[in-house]
């Protein structure tokens, strides 16, 4: 199954690429680089990962690559966000 990265996510994603680029170039590369890679996991197992508690829907689940988490929505398998883990709401 094709992963769609809605135009938000990689918003989050080019957020946090400059974000972490400020000080290290090399290291926000590799974070994006670890929060894309579960993509050929979702791709595969599009009902991988654990349900999303403040959504409660079966649909919405999420994929934790520390610190960040990767909401996705199993319909299409969209990725609509990736927030960091020490934000309170998504």
């Amino acid at each position: 199954m094709r992963v769609h990265w809605t135009d938000n996510t990689v918003d989050h994603l080019v957020n946090i690429f400059e974000y972490i680029s400020l000080n290290s170039p090399t290291y926000a590369k590799r974070m994006v680089d670890r929060i894309t890679y579960p993509s050929m996991q979702i791709s595969d197992q599009p009902y991988s990962g654990r349900e999303v508690p403040e959504y409660q829907a079966e649909d919405v689940r999420e994929l934790i690559e520390k610190p960040h988490r990767i909401i996705i929505k199993q319909d299409r398998v969209d990725v609509v966000a990736v927030i960091h883990g020490t934000r309170l709401n998504a």
